[in-house]
């Protein structure tokens, strides 16, 4: 398969490194991913400036990679649109340093990469481990390397509309969990501080509030109990359960006197 790889983290990451490393001997491989941390950056594209690109030399290796001063859903666009010889049959995202569950994805630059994928018709994979402290991303890589091999024709066939959000736990895996995204709020956001001038400023942190943390179809209740989380995405935003009470509100507003 000719696939696109990128990231949030930078082209440097190791998660990015050994992703590539794990598919380059099956597939034809094209990395195209910023060149430092562009983590948060959600659906964020530049148009205030031009974007610089600099070829990535793997030695020993026939993948072909760029770094790009933008953002995730930059790299994507600009290789699936100037950069790479013909489409990919697949955009794989990560592997991410932490995990996207649950609301998170909506700030995510390694999800947004993919959603840029399936925006132009091209089926996409985001993949995270969910740690925040040091872990082995051989494991990862070697899954995301069978579920291609094993599934990589299926995927592409069904995932047209929706990409799958995988999320690996920082332990040896049970099994896999097919899931939906929790609802995961933060709390204690916002750090008040003092600058030595006495001015105010505010560091954003927070920590991670699951609201149904104890629901087994959900993802963040999956990574917590040592399940690999497959989720799938779509971009549709419309709740669609409610057109139709909509429309019925919009007529009896259209009756109104103006």
């Amino acid at each position: 398969m000719r696939i696109l790889i990128s990231n949030d983290d930078g082209i440097e990451a190791e998660g990015i490194n050994k992703l590539r490393v794990s598919l380059q001997e099956d597939h034809e491989l094209f990395v195209v991913a910023p060149d430092r941390e562009r983590s948060a950056t959600g659906h964020k594209i530049t148009m205030d400036r031009p974007l610089r690109v600099k070829e990535r030399i793997y030695p020993g290796s026939k993948t072909i990679g760029w770094a790009v001063d933008g953002t995730p859903a930059d790299c994507v666009k600009l290789g699936l649109e100037a950069l790479l010889p013909a489409p990919p049959d697949l955009v794989i995202s990560g592997i991410n340093f932490g995990p996207n569950l649950g609301t998170d994805v909506l700030y995510s630059g390694t999800v947004s990469a993919t959603i840029e994928g399936i925006i132009n018709g091209v089926p996409a994979v985001a993949v995270s481990l969910a740690s925040f402290e040091y872990c082995d991303f051989s494991d990862t890589g070697m899954f995301i390397k069978k579920l291609v091999a094993k599934l990589g024709q299926e995927i592409t066939k069904n995932t047209k509309n929706s990409l799958l959000n995988i999320n690996m736990p920082p332990c040896r895996p049970r099994g896999i969990k097919v899931t939906r995204l929790g609802q995961r709020r933060y709390i204690n956001i916002f750090d008040k501080r003092i600058d030595p001038r006495g001015k105010v400023y505010f560091w954003m942190g927070g920590e991670p509030f699951d609201l149904d943390e104890k629901d087994p179809d959900t993802d963040v209740w999956a990574v917590r109990e040592g399940y690999i989380s497959i989720t799938p995405l779509h971009f549709d935003f419309t709740d669609h359960g409610f057109i139709s009470s909509l429309k019925t509100m919009m007529k009896k507003l259209e009756g109104e006197p103006g």
